[in-house]
């Protein structure tokens, strides 16, 4: 095979519960996963090397050098695999860059099953999600998909049941925002107010929502501890999220370290007037509307 592409789609963080600072500089998360039909495209060429080309709406903001993160990836499954594959990746990027929304992980994952299949590897998921979660925390889940509970560091996987399909309106910011950096504050934010941190555990309401395929519950219990950090680090993203909760969204959060915003909608339709209406009263860059579940990275 010559040239396989790949889609993976974008995540939502719709429980994202941070634990106390550990020694090694991480948290333990309680960190529910649902994936969203906002895709990135992973295409993988053979060559003698691996190198990486981006384009799509954001291309100018990712790194095409050592720090891309599908280059990585890439990387690591020839070292895994023990021989020097090459291929050329082309990463279609419409998943928001630095927003929250796992782009970088996504494009590692696309690059996992991509190069997978190019280099006639077989290699089992199994394999394929353990060289993901040494990549990055979110890595695992966008080769995973669904919704998923994950634990750790948001590596430990676990399928949740999720009836029917939910319908969100994503706003993206102008800029992105750092995850280490929105971490380090919401360490900081802590520390200020000298209260104890609980341990992280799941929402079981929010988990029989999603069992349930309630989005009215589920807009109630949406939670994201980074969500005051991101908001310190970006005061402009209570206007946006405030706009989406008077045109009716049922729930609005920020999307893991941020800044993009989700809200929930109603169905489909509602999504759509979302989408429209919030830049008329917020500041964003743009504004999507999308559904889930979706599948994790899947050969096209």
């Amino acid at each position: 095979m010559s040239s396989v592409t790949v889609r993976v789609p974008a995540k939502v963080n719709v429980q994202l519960s941070v634990g106390p600072l550990r020694e090694d500089g991480f948290h333990d998360l309680v960190n529910v996963f649902h994936a969203v039909s906002i895709f990135d495209e992973v295409a993988a060429k053979e060559s003698e090397s691996i190198t990486v080309a981006v384009t799509g709406d954001w291309a100018d903001q990712v790194p095409v050098d050592d720090e891309n993160l599908a280059i990585r990836a890439a990387r690591a499954l020839a070292k895994h695999a023990g021989r020097g594959y090459g291929a050329d990746l082309v990463i279609r990027k419409a998943i928001p860059v630095a927003g929250g929304m796992a782009g970088g992980s996504a494009d590692a994952a696309g690059a996992l099953v991509a190069c997978n299949e190019l280099w006639g590897l077989g290699l089992p998921v199994e394999d394929l999600m353990e060289i993901a979660a040494d990549l990055g925390s979110d890595v695992p889940f966008s080769l995973m998909g669904g919704t998923a509970l994950g634990t750790g560091r948001g590596e430990r996987l676990t399928e949740l049941p999720t009836a029917g399909t939910f319908h969100w309106t994503f706003a993206t910011a102008h800029g992105g925002l750092s995850t280490p950096r929105v971490y380090a504050e919401c360490d900081r934010l802590r520390a200020a107010a000298m209260a104890e941190v609980p341990w992280p555990e799941p929402d079981a309401d929010l988990v029989a929502a999603l069992r349930a395929g309630d989005p009215h519950a589920l807009g109630r219990r949406l939670s994201n501890d980074l969500q005051p950090a991101a908001l310190t680090l970006r005061p402009a993203l209570a206007t946006t999220l405030e706009a989406g909760r008077r045109l009716g969204a049922l729930g609005a959060i920020v999307s893991g370290s941020g800044p993009t915003c989700a809200f929930l909608a109603e169905d489909a339709a509602h999504a759509t007037r979302l989408a429209r209406a919030i830049p008329e009263s917020a500041p964003t860059r743009t504004t999507t509307a999308a559904h889930g579940p979706t599948p994790g990275a899947t050969i096209l």
